[in-house]
């Protein structure tokens, strides 16, 4: 009863990214995988790689698959998909298949300016192949009529 409490602090420069949650497309339902007895020999027996793998480039089957996942989340407040309205400023993809999005919304007042980047990273992170999605909000250059594709103009009525 008499014995001191210790209190133990830790300087941390940021929390620790949680893992996100994946579906294994390895495995069947009732399959399990057996490991091959010589799995360690064959991964010793290979030489090193020269150099890292290229970034996805734009056009390829990755890129199209998270460019239509983009289109599939729309403007709350405007019957047009997100890409058609110009608010997807960049998809960068790296070698890693890490998928790096700047964007931006309507106007910092818009009404899902804290939802929709989540919603953006959650839509992106599900496309098969994609390791991990981080979506960048930005305000500069703010966002005009004049990004949206003539698809857009036309369901607005702009043309």
């Amino acid at each position: 009863m008499n014995e001191q409490r210790k209190i133990e602090t830790e300087e941390v420069a940021a929390p620790a990214k949680p893992a996100k949650a994946r579906v294994s497309d390895a495995e069947s339902p009732g399959e399990t995988l057996a490991r091959k007895r010589d799995y360690l020999d064959g991964f010793l027996s290979q030489a090193p790689r020269a150099e890292a793998p290229a970034p996805v480039e734009p056009g390829g089957d990755l890129y199209e698959e998270v460019i239509e996942a983009l289109k599939d989340i729309y403007d709350p407040e405007i019957p047009v998909n997100i890409y058609d309205l110009g608010l997807i400023y960049d998809v960068e993809i790296g070698a890693d298949h890490h998928v790096k999005i700047k964007m931006t919304l309507t106007t910092p007042h818009c009404p899902v300016a804290e939802s929709m980047p989540g919603e953006v990273e959650l839509r992106v992170g599900a496309v098969p192949g994609v390791g991990d999605a981080e979506v960048e909000l930005v305000w500069d250059p703010p966002w005009d009529p004049q990004k949206m594709t003539d698809e857009a103009k036309l369901e607005l009525g702009m043309l």
